[in-house]
């Protein structure tokens, strides 16, 4: 008996996603709730299980194909053993007429044809299966002619990667690998033509060459909702510095026990949620939103916190900020961090938030103006933290010090009250103590 395999829902006003790779082919034995495909929505990439043990009998949409919450994409014959939907072993006579009616695929690596069509996988040098090969790993295996079978892969659940792929190129080659642009796709051979000649790993010196790679959903949706801010927010940033002295010496002088105590590091993100937290009961117009011709203020913290994650940026929402520990918060940031380079946060993860803060510091920035996410009204922008010189108590002395960025929409903020918020998250940082007794 065969089970459809359908769409998950994806979250609250999701209708559709882009099936971005199978996971298993037609012929793989599968368990219940086991992923066999990867969804990208506009906001994060999700696993479609299986809803039954057995064996995937056949696809019905391809990599790149746009599918609706609901739709059945696949079919899970629960009957069936592994390998029985498998295509057949190939003959001579077969080969001869597959050649024939589809010369295209003469001479083809078995292992990196599309996933209808793809024998078992050859295991790897660990007995593992070689999972489906992306559209983006297959061209690289094609350019640096090299054996996928004999390379192990670093992805989840230990799918090759084009790192690997290049990687392992510059193993074969005894030298750094130099990933050629992609070539213009050639015109298919009519039914005489024979095999096209496999591209050459080196090219020309001097060539140019062009990649057109589409968009993915994620990274379509950010653009879009950051034009929109800009289009529809009266964006402005105003800035000031903060000398991180004093938190600099409360971690090296608490890390130790904090660490023993909740198990978790004590970070510098702890201070600045803790720090906005305060400064929103001053200004409550930072953690408000427009909504049509009224503001709606909220009585609690939602932080969106600005993750990188592999695909672009993603902002899970810290819920309840104002009230949580330093501990549950560092808890809380860490996990995001970690299921954000998994690709396992959830539509509800990053769903709501009332204001955002963004760590541009950890890449190396110095200064930035951010842009908000609507329909929040502001972001703090956080940056690397270095020695200036500074004037104190009529001394220059050097000092730890980090450029703070809050953009905001003039619509709804005042520029007294973002100087105003500025600086009230200033002088906690500089002086953490009012973080304990609420000053």
């Amino acid at each position: 008996m065969a089970t459809d395999v359908a769409v998950p829902a994806l979250g609250e006003s999701i209708t559709e996603g882009t099936l971005a790779q199978w996971l298993k082919k037609p012929g793989d034995a599968v368990a219940a709730d086991e992923p066999i495909a990867t969804l990208e929505t506009d906001k994060v990439s999700v696993d479609v299980p299986s809803p039954t043990a057995g064996v995937l009998s056949e696809t019905l949409v391809n990599e790149g194909d746009t599918v609706a919450v609901g739709a059945v994409i696949a079919r899970i014959d629960e009957k069936a053993s592994a390998g029985a939907e498998a295509p057949a072993a190939s003959s001579p006579a077969k080969d001869a007429a597959d050649a024939t009616t589809n010369p295209a695929g003469a001479g083809e690596n078995p292992q990196l044809r599309g996933t209808e069509h793809a024998p078992e996988p050859a295991p790897n040098g660990d007995g593992e299966a070689i999972t489906t090969l992306s559209p983006a790993v297959r061209r690289a295996v094609l350019e640096h002619h090299v054996d996928p079978s004999k390379i192990k892969g670093t992805g989840k659940d230990g799918r090759l990667t084009k790192d690997d792929v290049l990687a392992a190129a510059q193993a074969q080659q005894g030298g750094p690998v130099h990933e050629p642009e992609a070539r213009a796709p050639a015109p298919q051979p009519s039914a005489a033509a024979t095999p096209a000649p496999q591209p050459q790993a080196k090219t020309q010196a001097g060539e140019r060459r062009e990649e057109r790679v589409k968009m993915t959903r994620l990274r379509q949706t950010i653009a879009h909702r950051l034009k929109e801010a800009q289009n529809t927010a009266a964006l402005l940033t105003t800035f000031n510095d903060v000398d991180m002295s004093a938190v600099i010496e409360a971690r090296a002088k608490y890390k130790d026990l904090f660490e023993k105590k909740h198990g978790i590091r004590l970070g510098f993100m702890g201070f600045f949620v803790k720090a906005v937290a305060l400064a929103a009961k001053d200004v409550p117009s930072v953690n408000a939103r427009i909504e049509g011709d009224e503001i709606v203020y909220h009585d609690y913290l939602d932080v969106s916190v600005a993750v990188s994650a592999p695909k672009g940026l993603v902002v899970p929402v810290i819920r309840n900020a104002d009230r949580m520990s330093f501990a549950e918060i560092e808890k809380t940031i860490a996990d995001f961090g970690k299921r954000a380079k998994e690709g396992t946060l959830t539509v509800d993860d990053m769903t709501g938030g009332t204001f955002t803060i963004s760590n541009g510091g950890v890449f190396g920035s110095l200064l930035s103006t951010p842009i908000i996410n609507p329909p929040q009204s502001a972001v703090l922008g956080m940056h690397r933290i270095e020695e200036r010189p500074v004037v104190k108590d009529g001394q220059i002395v050097a000092r730890p010090m980090m450029y703070l960025a809050l953009s905001y929409d003039h619509r709804l903020v005042d520029g007294r009250e973002a100087v105003t918020f500025l600086v009230r998250v200033k002088e906690a940082i500089e002086d953490p103590t009012r973080l304990l007794i609420d000053l």
